[in-house]
């Protein structure tokens, strides 16, 4: 399965948030088999993220697409809305999503006289409850808002552990053949050349080679869809290339 990552965010873009989503969403899909073929951060733009999403839902390089952040309600909130518009779907308010968001905002209230006493709080529940028409809504509860599955198009929170959270409820639906192995090398990446190009050659895999660090070895990176394939290719590259332990962290 290979999977497109859409990181929304104006804080991301200006260097405000780390994005660490990509880069968990990216491990845990690997992990799974699935491969990572497109990762992108875009600002909080209603017809950018619309058109990045049409323009990947075309390709038929991509079966799924991921997007994160930009759900909840507020004005930046236009994910969703913009995942409609690519899909050509009304967005619309599910009656479920809305009843189990005023409980929650009822409760909040009661929970927090003080706060809601101190600042006049704005919930757009509406905004908040509407997703694109034939939607799945995901729901879990760390999260206020919910994501959705909607053909192809998963919609997370930005939140981190709203977003995980989100992303294990449907996990199981990303599998995928690839499996990969890694060795670690004090040898620097300009004399693996030959030995990275001909193993390529000599096996049905792909192969990324990571260089080392002052205090860290490089990487060699071998993956494929055929287990046997990588492991002979990890044998072979073992018996050319000097290794090292991996790091402890």
């Amino acid at each position: 399965m290979n999977v497109a990552l859409l990181t929304v965010g104006d804080e991301l873009l200006a260097g405000e948030t780390t994005n660490t989503n990509a880069s968990w969403l990216a491990a845990r899909l690997t992990e799974r088999g699935a491969t990572v073929r497109r990762i992108l951060t875009v600002p909080d733009d209603r017809e950018l993220i619309a058109a990045t999403v049409a323009r990947w839902q075309d390709d038929s390089e991509i079966d799924a697409i991921i997007a994160t952040g930009g759900i909840g309600g507020t004005p930046d909130d236009v994910t969703v809305s913009a995942v409609a518009d690519a899909l050509d779907r009304e967005f619309v308010v599910f009656e479920e999503m809305y009843d189990r968001l005023r409980e929650k905002a009822t409760a909040f209230r009661e929970e927090n006289p003080d706060l809601v006493a101190e600042y006049d709080l704005e919930l757009d529940l509406e905004v908040a409850a509407s997703l694109p028409e034939g939607a799945t809504p995901i729901v879990v509860d760390e999260g206020w808002a919910p994501g959705c599955v909607v053909e192809n198009v998963y919609v997370f929170a930005g939140i981190p552990e709203e977003m995980h959270a989100m992303f294990e409820s449907v996990a199981a639906e990303f599998s995928g053949e690839t499996v990969s192995q890694t060795i670690f090398t004090p040898a620097p990446e300009g004399a693996l050349h030959e030995v990275l190009e001909t193993v390529t050659d000599e096996f049905s895999v792909s192969v990324g080679s990571y260089p080392r660090g002052s205090d860290r070895p490089g990487r060699i990176r071998v993956s494929g869809s055929d287990p046997e394939a990588v492991e002979r290719a990890i044998s072979w590259l073992e018996a050319r290339v000097e290794t090292v332990e991996p790091p402890s962290s």
